[in-house]
């Protein structure tokens, strides 16, 4: 039987759970000249939290059952890094690429703010497991694929339930665990996140290597969620956001008119950067149609969502009163700021660092892949530590703003390390970039969940986490978009350049996807050699995005307020 779990309250009559940065041993306030808004350091009251009612290894045994969806959404995300060469020669689809990686973050982010709605008024277990199932469904599908068509359908539905297990997990978290233990919990799941992304093109790479093939690189999410499926039904608890309320009743509470023209708007922008120079022209029809309608829905969204038309200010779908409120804005939209930087920082490594070992070390797909390590473990470790120590039961670390102007700095120099790379650049000096890069990326990729969600009240964490989520999903839709697209225009107008009238233009996209490549090999040492370095010089371009992620988070952190997560000692524990 599933275990109901109360809602926990927290009381903060000055404002809120966030700390002004104040020594403890002394009366001489905050640290900094910040007083805007509310003077949240003074007379500040907090009730004892209550204790979490699940613990034990009961706890333990949920923990790691919804952290491993997290690590299955992650995962897929990347997955296809290192097999689009064994899909493309399979379905002969080279002008579809882009749709294996893109249709599924493009999923997630159309419906991720959807998704918060959805579990602030509906019973989050069960949305939950609806999410997971459509997650597992959209698995079945792309290892099942018969063609490139039927791949990109599973691979949107995966993106789809991805996004509302995610959303899930941090919703299911911040209403079951205490205020001082939630961002060591949240960083966990920024930790599982963080590995799933970067072991994604190894894990698919493995399977691309093995007699397995590719389909396997999907089909491996269909016995984990069997495994963690009795879990989901049977321990996790069940919280209710609105007891007492009919299934109707919290329907209604949904902007049922903001949604699809949030879900078109983003569609749209997507397809219109990821087409562009790939599919179709830039100045083609078909790409001016995209980014018109995509301008048209977005001026459309923005007026319904001002004017509430057709819903009330309470249930619009973007969370406008969290911008605007005197209380939150500011930490919420630099939060929102330095969590799209993240997601557009490490997706670029993650997708190119293997694609330069290949085409430079002639890696196969798995070598290629492990030269991910360095940025891996320093991500990881990263990640680890500032988790640690922002949940200090002392708050003596909980200072959080150093973080983000240290990651930010770091990345900005990494990247224009990367950025530099050639042909002939040792492995040396790519294993120590990426290294600083991860360093850098694992200061901001999550924190920023666990501090929004710190900063207003209980009952608006989960559209907290849903903002936190689409700034996160929409970094990396960009990163996706914006990288393919730079990257293939600028390799095929160099190659076309280059090589003779006699090679096509599939020919020369067959290349730079790593397929197909026998003609070059019968061409002049020196020409095969201006085409590896203008495939580098192309593969570099992505990381002006990671330097100016980096100038983002960077400039955002000197604008943040000099305050610390509030922590109180509970006597919660596993």
């Amino acid at each position: 039987m599933a275990m109901e779990t109360e809602k926990q309250t927290l009381s903060v009559p000055t404002g809120g759970p966030l700390e002004k940065a104040e020594d403890n041993t002394s009366s001489q306030g905050p640290i900094s000249g910040d007083n805007t808004d509310t003077e949240r350091g003074k007379d500040a009251v907090v009730t004892a939290e209550p204790v979490r009612t699940v613990t034990g290894i009961r706890w333990i045994i949920i923990v790691f059952a919804i952290l491993s969806s997290t690590f299955l959404f992650a995962l897929d995300n990347t997955v296809v890094a290192d097999v689009q060469p064994q899909i493309v020669l399979q379905f002969d689809a080279i002008t579809d690429i882009a749709w294996l990686a893109v249709a599924f973050i493009m999923a997630a982010t159309s419906t991720g703010l959807l998704f918060g709605q959805l579990y602030s008024h509906l019973k989050p277990k069960w949305l939950y497991i609806g999410s997971v199932f459509v997650f597992e469904v959209g698995s079945a599908l792309c290892g099942a694929a018969p063609n490139m068509d039927s791949l990109i359908v599973g691979r949107a539905l995966c993106g789809l339930g991805g996004v509302g297990m995610y959303l899930g997990v941090m919703t299911l978290i911040a209403a079951t665990t205490t205020l001082q233990e939630r961002p060591a919990y949240l960083a966990s799941i920024g930790l599982t996140w963080g590995l799933g992304t970067v072991l994604g093109p190894v894990v698919g790479g493995a399977f691309a290597d093995s007699s397995a093939t590719w389909r396997w690189a999907f089909y491996i999410n269909l016995p984990i969620g069997a495994l963690a499926a009795p879990v989901y039904l049977f321990l996790l608890p069940s919280p209710d956001p609105q007891p007492g309320a009919t299934f109707v009743q919290r329907l209604a509470e949904i902007d049922w008119i903001g949604a699809p023209l949030l879900l078109g708007a983003i569609i749209c922008f997507t397809m219109g950067i990821s087409f562009g120079g790939v599919m179709y022209a830039w100045n083609s029809g078909s790409e001016i149609a995209l980014f018109v309608v995509a301008g048209v829905l977005f001026v459309l969204f923005g007026i319904q969502q001002a004017y509430c038309i057709g819903t009330t200010k309470a249930r619009r779908l973007f969370p406008v009163e969290l911008i605007v409120s005197k209380k939150y804005y500011r930490t919420i939209i630099l939060m929102f700021f330095v969590t799209a930087a993240g997601g557009c920082a490490i997706f670029v490594p993650v997708y190119f660092i293997p694609v330069f070992f290949q085409f430079t070390r002639g890696d196969s797909p798995i070598d290629a892949a492990v030269r991910l390590l360095p940025f891996i473990l320093l991500a990881v470790f990263v990640t680890l530590l500032q988790g640690g120590m922002l949940s200090h039961p002392s708050g003596k670390f909980a200072l959080y703003f150093p973080w983000f102007t240290g990651g930010g700095a770091i990345v900005v120099t990494a990247a224009a390390l990367m950025y530099v790379v050639e042909t002939d650049t040792s492995t040396a000096w790519v294993y120590g970039a990426s290294a600083m890069l991860g360093a850098g990326v694992g200061t901001f990729t999550q924190a920023g969940f666990s501090i929004a969600q710190a900063s207003v009240p209980e009952d608006m964490a989960a559209v907290a986490s849903s903002l936190m989520a689409l700034a996160q999903t929409s970094g990396i839709n960009i990163a996706l978009a914006v990288s393919n697209a730079v990257f293939l225009n600028r390799a095929e107008r160099r190659l076309t350049e280059i090589l003779p009238d006699t090679v096509t233009d599939e020919q020369i996209q067959l290349a730079i996807a790593g397929v197909g490549t026998d003609f070059v090999k019968n061409l002049p040492p020196q020409v095969q050699q201006e085409i590896l370095k203008a495939i580098v010089e192309a593969l570099n371009l992505p990381y002006v995005l990671v330097i100016v992620a980096g100038g983002v988070v960077l400039v955002s952190s000197l604008l943040m307020k000099r305050e610390r997560l509030f922590m109180q000692v509970t006597a919660g524990g596993a």
